[in-house]
């Protein structure tokens, strides 16, 4: 399938958008997380009519695939939906994971050189939890309801506050490195530059002792 270029967009804790991709077109998104974070993506997939100069909702067995990628390249979920539908993931290296989707529209060749217009919305933390659901089914009060939510957002705050020490020290360690390379490479130079003005001096030394100038 062609790849194009990764349509790379930083999405935050809740996102949601919409793009057009071609029949073997890949659109794929960053997204910055923090290590044991859930997320999750529903989307929905409508195929470009001519006759009606729109898009309309997807025929019945045509899908999209999305695959995920962590920070190592490791996939972590690769696997062709229907033309809407819901992934889940949970990240376990911090830093950016790729998402990508695209159609598996090589099965329809009627399809072939179409457009499909999909909604993508993404959430990520306590947002991919259902409030309304815990609270039946663990028949909370809502200042327990409340509560569990205050707990789930600080813990969240925690994973990214982690993951931002995680960054900071990485950052460090890389300027660190380049700092101590800018240093060992101006003292190259410092080193050639006299060595150089040193043989320079002898040459000419040598060049008026030989002329008999000197």
């Amino acid at each position: 399938m062609k790849l194009s270029l990764c349509f790379l967009a930083y999405l935050h804790l809740s996102s949601a958008v919409y793009f057009h991709i071609g029949e073997k077109e890949k659109k794929c998104f960053i997204e910055e997380l923090p290590e044991d974070t859930m997320v999750t993506g529903k989307y929905k997939a409508q195929l470009w009519d001519k006759r009606s100069n729109n898009f309309l909702d997807s025929p019945p067995g045509m899908g999209m695939h999305v695959e995920v990628k962590d920070p190592n390249n490791k996939v972590l979920l690769s696997k062709t939906y229907g033309s809407e539908g819901a992934f889940t993931f949970t990240s376990h290296t911090p830093g950016e994971q790729q998402i990508c989707i695209h159609s598996n529209s090589t099965k329809w060749s009627l399809f072939a050189g179409g457009k499909i217009r999909v909604y993508l919305d993404i959430q990520v933390g306590e947002h991919t939890n259902d409030y309304g659901k815990i609270a039946e089914k663990d028949k909370l009060t809502e200042l327990q309801l409340r509560v569990r939510q205050l707990l789930d957002q600080v813990e969240q705050i925690q994973k990214e506050q982690n993951y931002q020490r995680v960054r900071e020290s990485r950052f460090r360690q890389t300027s660190e490195s380049t700092n101590s390379r800018v240093l060992w490479w101006s003292l190259a130079q410092t080193c050639v530059l006299v060595l150089a003005g040193v043989w320079q001096m002898r040459h000419l030394k040598g060049f008026f002792e030989a002329k008999k100038l000197v």
